[in-house]
This record gives structure tokens, sequence and C-alpha cells, in this order.
């Protein structure tokens, strides 16, 4: 693991950090529990922004915790790799219905197309194999998360408060889900906090060398048979 690559770590997680904050942001928050309320929000380039937003900072977060492993070289390092891979995409292809098809089946409604549009939007958000992959995927970013903070904590090198932050970020990615927008906007500074945090912790860090291989052992030759 070399210095700049290192640093390419740091860079993906601060650039992650960014895109978590912009997604509470930039998503309009309209009462989606009426037809004008979802089409206002999920009919909008807003909408599309934002989650494109979220799906982004997964993949970057995900990849700039490969810093996190190769500067601290332990299997609770790369569990918490791992894990926050798997959790990442198994979220993704739910927001990726969140995003597209949810947009899409708000601007038919909105071009004039007869359906109703709150059913559909419930059949999407909670057809079971759906809401099941997307809270196991949360629930794995949030074992992630802790899982990166206890690396930074034993790490003896890297700043406690920076893997702390970025761990209760995504702890805490599930339940900002059940509180109101202002409080989620909150929730996606701490993540960008932590995100940037633990990326200049990294961005100072020197990365773990890689050993070498073991020398090559000569055998003594065998003395010819008398």
């Amino acid at each position: 693991m070399t210095r700049s690559s290192n640093r390419l770590g740091a860079l993906a997680l601060t650039t992650a950090g960014v895109l978590f904050l912009l997604y509470p942001a930039v998503r309009p928050w309209h009462d989606e529990s009426t037809v004008d309320g979802a089409v206002a929000s999920m009919a909008s380039g807003a909408w599309v922004a934002s989650h494109a937003f979220a799906m982004a900072g997964f993949v970057l977060a995900a990849l700039g915790l490969l810093a996190l492993r190769d500067t601290v070289r332990t299997p609770l390092s790369t569990a918490a790799l791992v894990t926050t891979w798997i959790g990442a995409g198994l979220v993704l292809p739910y927001y990726g219905a969140e995003d597209f098809g949810l947009h899409a089946l708000a601007r038919r409604y909105q071009d004039g197309d007869s359906f109703d549009l709150l059913a559909a939007v419930d059949t999407l958000r909670n057809q079971p194999l759906a809401i099941t992959t997307f809270g196991v995927g949360l629930l794995a970013l949030a074992l992630g998360g802790a899982l990166a903070a206890l690396t930074v904590w034993r790490s003896g090198t890297l700043s406690r408060p920076s893997g702390l932050a970025f761990g209760l970020g995504l702890l805490l990615f599930l339940p900002q889900f059940f509180t109101p927008a202002p409080v989620r906007v909150a929730h996606g500074a701490l993540l960008a906090t932590g995100c940037a945090w633990l990326a200049l912790a990294l961005w100072r860090a020197h990365p773990h060398p890689t050993p070498p291989p073991p020398p090559t052992v000569r055998q003594p030759a065998r003395a010819a048979a008398r």
C-alpha cells in the first residue's frame, strides 16, 4: 500500500461525506402521504439527484475503507471493510428503486396517467424482499461502522474521535429515516463530519508496510551414497 493510494482512500471518504450531506439537503421535503406531496417530491429532478448522491456516497465510503484496512492491517479492519461492502451492496438496489422507480411513477401520474399513485408507491417501497434486503443492508452498514470505529480506537495511531464520528453516522442511518427533515439533515452533517475526520486521519497516517516474503531456506545437499 503506497502513501498515494492511501490518500486516494481519504479523498474517497471526503467526497462520500459531501454526498451524504447533499442527500438530505437537496432532497425535496413534502408530505408524501398525500398525492400532491408525493408528486411534488418524487417527480422533481432534485429527488433523482439527492438519491444519486446517497448511492455514490455508499460506494465511495466503502472504497475509502480500503485505506483504513491497509493502514491498520488487522482482522478487525478487514471485517469492517467487508461488512460495509456487503451493506452498501444490499441497500443500493432499494435506493435505485426509490430514485428511478418512484420518479418514473410520479412523472407518469403528473403527465395524466390515471392510477392510484400512493398505492403504487407503497407497493414498491414495501415489497417484502426489497424492504428486507434494505433493512439487512442498513444493519450491515451499522455493524461496519462500529467495526471501523473499533479499528480506529485500537490502532493507537489514528484519531479516536474520527472513528467514533464515522461509526455513529453509519449506526444512525437506519433510525434517521423515522425522524423529521431537520434531523435527517443534521444526520447528513454528522456523517459528513465523520467521513472528513477519518479521511484526515488516514491522509496523515503512514500506511502499514507490506511485509517482505520469507527468505528461501536452501536445503543442504545430501551426501552422496557410498
